[in-house]
């Protein structure tokens, strides 16, 4: 593209045709191997976990529910509200540590095999394959004008990817609200704005990414691949090509000499490129646009077999394993230097702490608020009364009657009932009305003791004020 400026003395012409990249198609080619084998072992974990975790009951609920609407997250038996936002934020730190370790230690581990892009992707691509061939017939069909088997493979590919991505939308919306709820809403066609928003946009949003936008997501769109170089070090697991075995690398016949022909083990075939789902040359070095998926591996190993020569041409290693001859044990060995243990020793603090934390958490929160119209009032029988509403929630799973007591003032008693009954995972209002008649004039500290009968441990006890005239 040719951008003319003007000028009345002399038109200058900027060339604009080298800024930009055009976007290449990429048809990866389909690998056999250890690694894909493992690849697909998480796509199918991860995805049995996501489709089905939904559908799970757990004492009556669904065991795993981000209740928007209650302000409620339910995880098994663990019921979290709005004020342990803080195990939130443990979670955020847990994973970040948990990520940092992983890049430390093993490079792009998380993306080549758990990473969502990455899983969605490789359904998208076995579909593909399914209907419209390997890599070869791709590329031809892609070239030919359109008639009706073009017309009709491609119809099917699309609705078979739009049919993925709606379910998907659907079980992610049926994380924040009953997945049950959400399918009769569904069949009967009452479904809510906000729900049918949430699954469209989804939907939408995984069709386009791992459909159409593939490996741009890696390159240019994942934050992940532009920091990750500063995680890295010398001693981290990465894909590697040994290019001290390799080259010079060439095409030749099987059990060709290949000393006398100044070769190295590398014959040149250019599956390693054919199978990556990036489009990248791992001969060319370690790249940001490289997922470690290992696809290279497993297709480098393939040829080696072919041509009788030891496999690990392409494999995991390190810059210094490759620099200084490593042997297996001696990698390892070096995958444990201070960073790795920085990082091992916080995670494991903070997930001690945080398990600690949950063990011996009380399922109980009581908030007191006290009668603001009035301060106090004098009883019938001389006394004093205070009134306040106790906000009893309850964040266990069963129900519990709790007994309410008060102290702090010689003689201070609770007027009326002094049981509640809270249902699992909710809260309920009392009005508890406190009179005392020896206090200190003005405002006396006392304290509301709740405490669940025949649960001793699950007791609070929450402070307040005591007005006196």
């Amino acid at each position: 593209m040719n951008k003319a400026v003007n000028n009345p003395s002399q038109p200058v012409v900027i060339n604009t045709d080298g800024l930009y990249e055009k976007h290449k198609t990429i048809y990866a080619r389909s690998v056999k191997g250890v690694f894909n084998n493992w690849r697909w072992a998480m796509v199918f974990v991860t995805q049995a976990l996501f489709y089905g975790l939904c559908w799970i009951d757990w004492g009556g609920r669904q065991a795993v529910l981000f209740h928007l609407v209650e302000r409620k997250f339910y995880i098994f038996g663990l019921v979290f509200w709005p004020q342990d936002a803080i195990y939130l934020a443990v979670l955020l730190v847990i994973s970040a540590y948990s990520l940092f370790l992983v890049t430390a230690v093993g490079g792009r581990l998380f993306c080549g095999y758990a990473c969502p892009q990455t899983v969605y992707t490789e359904l998208f691509m076995w579909i593909e394959r399914k209907l419209e061939g390997e890599r070869p017939a791709r590329m031809k069909l892609d070239a030919q004008p359109m008639n009706a088997r073009k017309l009709r493979l491609k119809a099917i590919k699309h609705s078979l990817w739009l049919l993925v991505a709606l379910w998907t939308g659907v079980t992610f919306v049926g994380y924040f609200t009953p997945i049950r709820e959400l399918i009769g809403s569904i069949a009967t066609l009452t479904l809510g704005p906000w729900e049918t928003f949430w699954i469209l946009f989804y939907a939408a949003f995984l069709y386009m990414m791992a459909g159409f936008m593939r490996e741009q997501v890696c390159k240019y769109m994942c934050p992940y691949a532009r920091f990750q170089g500063v995680m890295f070090d010398p001693d981290s697991l990465i894909i590697t090509y040994d290019a001290e075995r390799g080259e010079p690398r060439g095409l030749r016949k099987k059990n060709v000499d290949t000393k006398a022909q100044n070769l190295g083990d590398c014959v040149d075939c250019g599956i390693c490129v054919q199978v990556c789902p990036t489009g990248i040359d791992i001969r060319n070095g370690l790249q940001y646009e490289c997922i470690a998926c290992a696809a290279c591996i497993d297709a480098c190993d393939t040829v080696m077999d072919k041509v009788g020569y030891p496999r690990g041409l392409v494999r995991y290693s390190t810059e210094n394993a490759l620099a200084k001859h490593y042997k297996p044990r001696d990698i390892f060995a070096h995958l444990m230097r201070p960073r790795t243990i920085l990082y091992t020793s916080i995670l494991l603090v903070i997930i001690a702490a945080t398990a600690w934390s949950l063990s011996t958490r009380i399922p109980l929160r009581v908030d007191i608020l006290r009668d603001r119209s009035t301060l106090y009032r004098e009883a019938d029988d001389g006394r004093i009364e205070n009134v306040f509403t106790l906000n009893v929630m309850n964040t266990d799973a069963t129900t519990h009657r709790y007994a309410i007591s008060v102290s702090g003032i010689e003689g201070i008693d609770i007027v009326g009932e002094r049981i509640v009954e809270v249902p699992a995972a909710s809260n309920k209002s009392v009005l508890v009305i406190v009179a005392a008649q020896d206090a200190s004039k003005g405002s006396n500290r006392i304290f509301f003791d709740v405490r669940a009968q025949n649960h001793d441990s699950i007791a609070v006890r929450e402070k307040t004020t005591f007005f006196m005239p």
